[in-house]
């Protein structure tokens, strides 16, 4: 199946609904709201993939595919290449996990908003699993078999606010640090989790750039290592990591500022874009 992606009217008529894109054409589905689909099961995901395309949302605005997922779990320190930037970094034995909130949602194009102007904020590229079907105690060899599709986070961070007094939450939750999208791509549509290319560019300039095949934990592990103890259902979102190359770790740091664009990617879903302005 193409990518999946969740869109509303730029006149503003006709609401919000689940479409199929093509290339930069989206063609309208059955289904209002992502979860109603991953709801519906994989019978109706396939009669979908089969379905002639719907017809053509001419004035479609691509929204962030999940509004309000149950959970966000982010997953932190996953990267071999954590060495490289920082040598005193301690590589997990297990892996990492913090919660991020849906009201850090946003999409494609749409700002992430600065709190303070002396803040440190950051960037990090993820690929994020969205979970298609009930996941406890399940196997590493089976965990792929309950993933509905992946997309891109954009693990938007407050340094100043995080590494005080380890603040994770509050340093990784302010609004609008969770931009999520463009597109979910299906797991027969993108192939192997562990091959795949990402990259960071601000303004242009390239920042982080790996490939997922270097991560320490693998797709697979991070699922089964979150279900023993919490159990993930259809619609949440757990994300794998970031590479090197954030702000954080450069001499001197790169900080988020009002002006900079923002654009992560990942091979075979696309590219999230978002401004960066002032809240202040």
């Amino acid at each position: 199946m193409p990518a999946l992606v969740r869109y509303s009217r730029a006149s503003g008529g006709g609401g919000v609904g689940v479409g199929v894109r093509v290339g930069e054409t989206v063609h309208a589905t059955p289904y209002a709201t992502m979860p109603e689909l991953i709801d519906a099961g994989p019978a109706a995901w396939a009669a979908l993939a089969a379905a002639p395309l719907g017809e053509v949302v001419g004035d479609a605005r691509i929204e962030a595919p999940l509004a309000r997922p149950g959970k966000m779990l982010f997953c932190g320190v996953n990267y071999l290449g954590h060495l490289d930037e920082n040598p005193s970094a301690v590589l997990p034995k297990v892996p990492f996990f913090f919660s991020k909130f849906a009201s850090a949602i946003v999409g494609p194009e749409a700002p992430i908003v600065l709190p303070t102007e002396e803040g440190e904020v950051d960037y990090e590229v993820e690929l994020a699993v969205v979970i298609g079907r009930t996941a406890r105690s399940v196997a590493v060899e089976d965990a792929l078999d309950h993933v509905f599709g992946y997309t891109i986070a954009n693990d938007v961070s407050a340094r100043d606010v995080q590494f005080v007094d380890m603040q994770i939450t509050l340093g990784k939750n302010p609004d609008t640090f969770a931009p999520l999208g463009p597109a979910i791509v299906t797991p027969d549509a993108l192939g192997d989790p562990q091959a795949l290319g990402l990259r960071t560019r601000v303004n242009g300039d390239l920042r982080q750039s790996d490939t997922t095949d270097h991560m320490l934990f693998t797709v697979a592990e991070l699922l089964a290592f979150v279900s023993r103890t919490i159990t993930l259902d259809p619609g949440d979102v757990v994300t794998t990591g970031t590479p090197a190359g954030v702000g954080t770790f450069r001499d001197p740091p790169l900080w988020l500022r009002p002006g900079d664009v923002v654009e992560v990617e990942v091979d075979g879903i696309g590219t999230l874009r978002n401004p960066v302005v002032a809240g202040w």
